[in-house]
């Protein structure tokens, strides 16, 4: 059994914990009110930008656009968005194990990093980090996302990539948060449809096959393009693959303090107990040594007598 000066030394410790981790639970918070705030207040923008690019292409039929088709590379862009910092429960673990356990083979993944930790830990899973931003996840911008858009648009359109997926984690409340692999490009017009922030869990798949539930029946009369359908592309797309990205970082910024704050709540809740229970052995361990210097004193009186 442990000594009091031990169980005593552990306590202390526990407590100083205890502290910190109570701590960090509040700055989460405040952060999670904030963060929470700006996703709910710009997800209108993006699901209008996103149901719009939709029934645009939905409406169009087939075009002859770099952009809706596939092109002979192999590689695969994925633009992986975690966090700079842990204790953070599972967020950035689930993000990897997502990229790791895709179909997206290692040897074609060019890792477009947004976050330090999901950084780390493909490299160590051998996957090439084509491109690391991990600061902009710290404030995310529009322009962040325009700057990541353009250098994917340029790569795409040049033949180096073949397709692009985002993987982030999609905020639906403060204590349910959803890992998600999505397809961004190139567009598959027969799957178009849906919501770009879905509420349900869509771990994986294509960007419209996992965005289903929009009205079947909705008239479906041609779209018209003035001046031509190239050149309307070339401006609808881009500003289309920065809005699902800006989205995308807002709403990985308010799952990772959701998360956070979830796991320093556990962790002061898991050091409360601790320390009731190393209360209970130091108040035993110290009845259990005053029962011993009692019967000490008393065999040495009976000793004497």
């Amino acid at each position: 059994m442990p000594s009091m000066r031990d169980i005593k030394r552990r306590r202390i410790s526990i407590q100083s914990t205890q502290q910190i981790t109570k701590a960090m639970k509040l700055v989460s918070t405040v952060k999670l009110q904030r963060a929470k705030r700006r996703a709910e207040n710009s997800k209108a923008y993006f699901q209008c930008m996103y149901e719009t690019v939709n029934g645009i292409l939905k409406r169009s039929g087939y075009i002859d656009h770099p952009y809706m088709l596939p092109n002979a590379s192999e590689k695969k862009a994925v633009v992986v968005i975690t966090s700079n910092r842990g204790l953070a429960g599972g967020y950035n673990s689930n993000i990897t194990k997502l990229v790791t356990n895709s179909a997206i083979p290692r040897e074609n993944a060019l890792i477009y990093a947004v976050g330090k930790k999901g950084r780390d830990t493909l490299r160590r899973h051998g996957y090439e980090i084509k491109k690391d931003m991990s600061d902009a996840i710290e404030e995310p911008l529009y322009a962040d996302a325009m700057e990541l858009s353009d250098e994917l648009l340029k790569a795409f359109s040049n033949g180096e990539i073949g397709e692009i997926y985002v993987a982030y984690t999609g905020f639906k409340n403060t204590v349910s948060h959803i890992p998600t692999l999505l397809k961004l490009l190139p567009v598959d017009v027969e799957g178009v449809g849906g919501q770009a922030f879905p509420e349900e869990n869509t771990e994986k798949g294509s960007l419209h096959d996992a965005l289903e539930g929009s009205d079947k029946t909705e008239n479906s009369a041609p779209m018209n393009y003035e001046p031509e359908d190239i050149e309307a592309l070339d401006m609808i797309i881009p500003k289309y693959l920065t809005s699902i990205l800006y989205g995308a970082f807002v709403q990985s910024v308010a799952s990772e303090n959701g998360a956070r704050m979830q796991a320093m709540d556990s962790a002061t809740n898991n050091a409360e107990e601790m320390i009731g229970s190393l209360v209970l052995q130091y108040n035993r361990a110290r009845q259990g040594h005053i029962t011993q210097e009692l019967t000490e004193i008393i065999g040495g009186a009976n000793a004497l007598a």
